[in-house]
């Protein structure tokens, strides 16, 4: 439905300012914050995407997404008994057997997400994207992150955009798919909310910020213009899209930050790893770090956590 894009206007200036306040709001303590810090792992996408990833370090993120946080941990704070893990294991395609076949040998249904459809740049033949996205839901693959290709959104190809998205949607079958829309490179808010919204439209389960891979990452003004898509294609059709900000989020602060923020622009039903995640590598360390902290009163050494 092009007429749904076809006038859209972004203020930047306002989403600036809201996305400079966002910074400034005040920091959760004590209980809250575990609370909060523990929904935000159950949230995670712990992702490994390196050329040097081998079957051992893909398994070792295996055992830690079935134990994200100590087992000591969470029975001081009463939380060892609640099954808290990550959401998914994100790999390459080539990891994707391994990575399942580890998690079912540790009797756990985390689900294994590939990226797929030329990640990170999104510069393959779309006959090479489908054949990625099939060979991955073959592998066991239970969700699949496609990147689109910018050059149909810098050129206003948007009808082009939705059939590319359509056929990755097939392609996926019974796998959920995000469409990573690498933000940094569309050029401006109003591309980007132009693009989440041709996503929903094309059947995306979730849009994605970034691939990790690009200059500039997940942002805030840029979460604030995707959530207001989210929002808005919720009114227009009842279907809720899920979100998820990737790339450049290291700190358990700004992973409050960003569940505050999910949580004031789509309300406390999208806090579910269903309708939310945090697409990160080094972020469940620093987590871990801080509800160590909280439970022992100090930092621990680098020998006590486990490598995330």
């Amino acid at each position: 439905e092009l007429g749904w894009i076809s006038k859209v206007y972004v203020n930047r200036p306002a989403v600036v300012r809201h996305a400079e306040q966002i910074k400034k709001w005040k920091t959760l303590k004590g209980n809250w914050q575990a609370a909060w810090l523990l929904k935000a792992v159950t949230c995670i996408d712990l992702t490994t995407l390196s050329g040097d990833d081998t079957p051992s370090n893909v398994q070792r993120l295996c055992f830690k997404a079935k134990h994200p946080i100590r087992e000591d941990l969470l029975k001081a704070l009463d939380m060892h008994d609640k099954g808290i893990t990550v959401a998914a294991v994100c790999v390459y395609p080539a990891r994707v057997s391994g990575a399942v076949g580890t998690l079912k040998a540790a009797g756990c249904n985390i689900p294994v997400a590939s990226v797929a459809a030329g990640f990170p740049s999104g510069q393959t033949p779309l006959e090479t994207k489908l054949a990625e996205i099939k060979l991955a839901v073959e592998y066991g693959a239970r969700e699949i992150d496609i990147v689109i290709s910018r050059s149909l959104v810098l050129t206003g190809q948007w009808e082009g955009l939705y059939n590319e998205i359509r056929l990755c949607r097939a392609a996926c079958g019974e796998a959920h798919m995000k469409t990573i829309l690498a933000t940094g490179e569309l050029g401006s808010l109003a591309n980007v909310y132009k693009a989440s919204m041709i996503a929903m439209m094309a059947g995306s389960d979730f849009i994605k910020t970034s691939t990790g891979k690009e200059v500039e990452n997940a942002t805030f003004p840029v979460g604030i213009v995707m959530m207001r898509a989210i929002k808005e294609y919720y009114w227009q059709t009842g279907y809720k899209v899920g979100f998820k900000p990737a790339g450049g989020i290291r700190t358990a602060k700004e992973a409050i930050t960003w569940l505050m923020l999910v949580k004031e622009e789509l309300g406390v039903e999208w806090l579910t790893p269903e309708l939310f995640r945090l697409g990160a590598s080094s972020l469940l360390g620093d987590i871990e770090r801080q509800i160590f902290y909280h439970v022992t009163g100090s930092y621990p050494l680098q020998h006590e956590l486990a490598m995330a």
